[in-house]
């Protein structure tokens, strides 16, 4: 029995001694007992073990000490279950986390761009009905009379009017976009520690390519959509205005007034996305911390946008202008530079940001949206199965 009782103590010191770290002064060996450090101590206190210190029984008493340990040290098995469970719990504790495999990485940032170009469209598709209303002066000269206006002809569906169309157009031009913004954006940034690959901002480039490349690739569906508007009655649908156009006027036709376009575009994508990406940086800088939230990004998206959209505003009005200028029996504008001096000498500065209001009230909540989503479906969107 003793011989038995000092083998369990002698295995249940090793457990005892690395779950609690407390040190040791005391042994058990063959037919030995030398009280010291912790169970010296509980004898000296007289806790009412029924062992003194200086017992001779030296058998019941590593009989009843180790039956001690066995009651009150847990074993490495035992510690090892404990910690796998505070770790699932631990895992466990943010609570339902969304994963989908998708393995390519073009195929996840083109899913993503999709459903952020889909998602943000649809929301502030209300706001680009007012918006339209307002530009037109159709029912009323405020966002207040214009909503009570389409809520009581139309009611709710009125609010949404044309987002099937416009979703088809922006959801590839948005995953394209956004494809191309993070492609060329990381093969542009330098690694840790390495020089910078360009002189300029990486974001910056990344942006205007991202603007280009997807009004290469979907300015065609935007003439369609253009032609269907206004020529009324002339095609049967979406597909039979392309082949009308293919075969009357050639391929050519559909990238007709893709220059202005492009003009329009690209300071204001390259602005966007710099302005996003140098927000990003800064908010990890002062807030230390790697992982950026939902709602900061849907912030952070929104300011980006309202940036871009300031600083590239007076080119929109220039371009407005000179588009209009010849028809309305205004001034005719040599070139861009020569409309914004024009402008800013007849009209002052508040000229240059004439109906930047309504333009604000789509723009600027669809960046953050389209951001925030885009985000978060990288999030969701992984190329292996993740536990963390």
């Amino acid at each position: 029995m003793g011989q038995k009782g000092t083998q369990v103590l002698a295995y249940k010191r090793d457990g005892f001694f690395s779950v609690f770290d407390l040190g040791s002064q005391w042994s058990i060996q063959e037919g030995h007992f030398h009280p010291g450090g912790l169970f010296a101590s509980v004898g000296q206190m007289g806790i009412g073990f029924g062992i003194s210190p200086n017992s001779s029984n030296s058998d019941d008493a590593n009989f009843l000490y180790s039956n001690l340990c066995m009651k009150y040290v847990p074993s490495a098995e035992a510690v090892n279950f404990e910690e796998t469970v505070i770790n699932k719990k631990k895992k466990n504790k943010g609570g339902f986390q969304l994963r989908i495999k998708v393995e390519n990485p073009s195929l996840r940032r083109l899913i993503s761009g999709a459903i952020a170009g889909t998602v943000s469209n649809t929301c502030v598709a209300p706001l680009e009905t007012i918006r339209t209303h307002l530009m037109v002066g159709n029912g009323g000269h405020s966002v207040t009379e214009v909503f009570n206006d389409i809520m009581k002809n139309d009611g709710w569906k009125g609010l949404f009017r044309g987002n099937l169309v416009n979703v088809i157009r922006v959801a590839p031009s948005k995953a394209i976009e956004l494809f191309a913004f993070d492609t060329v954006n990381k093969n542009l940034s330098p690694g840790p520690g390495e020089e910078p690959k360009i002189p300029i901002p990486p974001s910056l480039v990344a942006g205007a390519c991202a603007g280009v490349s997807a009004t290469l690739c979907t300015y065609p569906l935007e003439l369609l959509k253009t032609r269907l508007t206004i020529q009324r009655g002339v095609y049967n649908g979406l597909l039979d205005a392309f082949i009308k156009i293919l075969q009357e006027k050639g391929p050519a036709e559909f990238y007709r007034g893709l220059a202005p376009s492009l003009i329009g575009i690209i300071p204001y994508s390259a602005t966007n996305y710099f302005a996003y990406d140098t927000l990003r940086k800064a908010y990890r800088k002062i807030f230390k911390q790697e992982k950026i939230g939902n709602i900061q990004t849907l912030l952070i998206g929104s300011a980006a946008g309202a940036i871009s959209s300031c600083a590239t505003f007076p080119l929109e009005v220039a371009r407005k202008q000179m588009q209009v200028g010849a028809l309305s029996g205004r001034q005719v504008y040599k070139n861009v530079i020569h409309a914004l001096i024009s402008i800013l000498e007849r009209e002052g500065i508040q000229g240059l940001y004439r109906g930047l209001g309504p333009s604000c009230i789509k723009l600027v909540p669809n960046a953050g949206i389209s951001f925030m989503c885009y985000e978060a479906c990288k999030r969701i969107l992984v190329d292996k199965d993740d536990e963390n």
